[in-house]
């Protein structure tokens, strides 16, 4: 591979030689009869010029580029490299020959800026064409598109669509900017405002709606949906470019609208430098890694280098996912090893935790559906409590280095199995920490969009099959993040751990579940009248309103952009194991009683 980029560096210099030549050659004929010198002298000066311009070409990088994606900067890069070549020229003439010319050396110049340049761009012009006019692209059904926005990120978008094929066919361009009225953009024609998309629209037969202002507000997006629901339009945007980094999608390609974009979410951003210190070649333990959030820590570690990733889960099929997904992307370059195994498994955990000696660990295994961990108590205490239990303890005795468990807003004041479980969890954890050697910490998510618990996939049945969307209480609120914002915190805690700590994200303001249901619904194409919402009541377990921190634990300390800590209020692992013993033999309904009533009451300092 290295020899073929050589070859083809090699190919492209020697093109661009050959036109300076040949640009010496016409120049010379051209100048010959009025011009007497020696044949050496022209020979020494074009020599130059070609030997010049190729050392300046090869160190600018010019002759690395491809000539049908040559671009402005390219040509201001050959114009450079010429000038200085023939500049250099005339310098050496002037010091080393008897006889020189310099209205050949200035014919010469003249003439390979134009030949180097004009073929540089008659290449693209012809791959552009060539492209285009191909049998795949004329035949190929093109979607009518509308562009809405002509500003950079419609640049981007159109730019991408011209040069690759398609099945898009941008027919307009609308914007708010007065001043663009008229223009164009790429040959497109920028035909109105947003307001005026039923008109355009229609007079153009447009098929589909591209938003293209990455800077676009919730509610100015809002308005855009509106309009197109009442046309009937499918609408779009065109990929983050987040998104276009990672390889999900190209730049040419459009993504749909998800209720994040409607909800105005800054996502949490991270210090790779220090992410990279702590995770560069270090092995990093996973548990829950076929989960949502774990699957997703999974694949930003991933980004930092480490040498190893254990995926440890119980279920195989989840792991097998996910393991495949990574071993594809890093294969030779990061060990990938999927484990199958149950954290309630004590005797396993202290095996594969001395087996791989993780230097992190990220605990992201847990049951956490509210309504059905409310009947099924025992299964929660095994798994959040005791699961907990086993695989921090197993991390101490192996000396890793870091250990976050993700727990939950409704962990605070909890009135539920699922927040009770993950509180005590919470206390078993901490209570572990010690100077000097194993980190432990928490890391606190409201409701996570996107996640197998979402309640956005259950709203999106209830309006496929018609309607009507169910909300148990108009008054319920909650806090919102996204999967990669929640991964993104939590491995930002690891690098900020220093023990014993809770990191909670500033979220921001909390959502009413009902606005909620009625932003999918416009997502979904229907209005309020077509798609009813209704109140069904609150559930087993569930809160009117959540709380990320509880006065005692809130120490106001921000540690970096949008999260905060909270100092946990200590409890010693004898007292927590002194309470789980005082549940054996206890019926379901005891059970949940005591574990709520011990996890509120342990909460704030005695």
């Amino acid at each position: 591979m290295i020899r073929t980029i050589l070859n083809k560096k090699k190919l492209y210099l020697l093109l661009d030689s050959s036109v300076i030549l040949l640009a010496g050659v016409i120049a010379y004929f051209f100048l010959n009869p009025y011009v007497a010198l020696p044949m050496a002298s022209y020979l020494f000066m074009i020599t130059l010029g070609i030997g010049g311009y190729s050392i300046l070409a090869g160190y600018s990088g010019i002759c690395a580029t491809l000539y049908r994606y040559t671009s402005i900067k390219d040509m201001l890069i050959i114009f450079i490299s010429i000038t200085l070549s023939f500049g250099l020229t005339t310098t050496f003439a002037i010091l080393l020959l008897e006889e020189m010319s310099f209205r050949y050396i200035l014919l010469i110049y003249l003439i390979s800026l134009l030949l180097v340049s004009g073929g540089h761009i008659v290449f693209r012009i012809f791959h552009e064409y060539k492209t285009s006019a191909s049998p795949e692209n004329q035949k190929a059904k093109k979607i009518r598109t509308l562009v809405v926005g002509a500003g950079d990120g419609g640049n981007l978008f159109i730019k991408s669509i011209q040069k690759n094929s398609t099945d898009i066919k941008v027919v307009g361009i609308v914007d708010d900017d007065d001043g663009k009225q008229g223009m164009r953009l790429y040959s497109i024609p920028i035909l109105g405002n947003i307001s005026d998309i039923p008109i355009v629209t229609k007079k153009l037969g447009v098929e589909q709606i591209t938003i293209a202002i990455p800077s676009l507000k919730p509610n100015q997006l809002e308005k855009i949906l509106e309009i197109c629901n009442e046309i009937n339009l499918p609408v779009n945007l065109m990929p983050s470019i987040e998104d276009v980094m990672n390889g999900k999608l190209m730049v040419s390609r459009f993504r749909e609208i998800d209720v994040v974009d409607l909800l105005g979410r800054d996502e949490v951003t991270l210090d790779t430098k220090q992410i990279s210190e702590d995770l560069y070649g270090k092995t990093i333990l996973v548990s829950g890694a076929g989960g949502s959030i774990g699957s997703e820590i999974c694949r930003i570690i991933a980004t930092f280098s480490p040498k190893k990733i254990i995926l440890l889960g119980h279920g195989e099929n989840s792991i097998y996912q996910i393991h495949r997904e990574l071993n594809k992307k890093f294969v030779g370059k990061i060990e990938i090893t999927p484990v199958i195994a149950d954290v309630q498994n004590r005797q396993r955990m202290f095996d594969i935790m001395e087996m791989y000696k993780p230097d992190v660990v990220y605990h992201a295994a847990a049951h956490k559906h509210v309504p059905m961990m409310e009947s099924n108590t025992f299964e929660a205490l095994r798994n959040n409590v005791y699961g907990t239990k086993n695989i921090a303890e197993a991390a101490k005795a192996a000396s890793v280095g870091t250990f976050i468990m993700i727990s939950t807003d409704k962990a605070v004041n909890p009135p539920n199995v699922m927040g009770a479980t993950k509180r005590i969890a919470e206390m078993i954890v901490t209570s572990l920490n010690e100077e000097g050697k194993t980190n432990f910490a928490a890391v606190r998510f409201g409701n996570v969009l996107g996640s197998r618990g979402s309640v956005v996939p259950l709203f999106k049945e209830q309006i496929k099959a018609g309607g009507p969307v169910t909300v148990t209480d108009f008054r319920m609120t909650r806090y919102f993040m996204t999967i990669p914002e929640a991964s993104r915190l939590v491995i930002q805690a690891g690098t900020l751990a220093k023990g014993g700590e809770i990191f909670v994200l500033d979220m921001g303001q909390p959502v009413k579940i009902v606005d909620l249901a009625k932003k999918v619904i416009k997502l979904s194409g229907f209005s309020d009248d077509e798609i009813p919402v209704v109140e069904t009541g609150i559930r087993p377990g569930e809160k009117l309103y959540e709380e990320l921190l509880i006065a005692s634990e809130n120490t106001g300390e921000k540690v970096y952009d949008k999260i905060f800590v909270g100092k946990a209020v200590r409890r010693s692992l004898e007292e927590v194991m002194s309470f789980l013993k005082t549940l054996e033999g206890c019926s379901e309904g005891s059970l949940k009683e005591r574990l709520i009533y011990f996890a509120k009451t342990h909460q704030a300092a005695a």
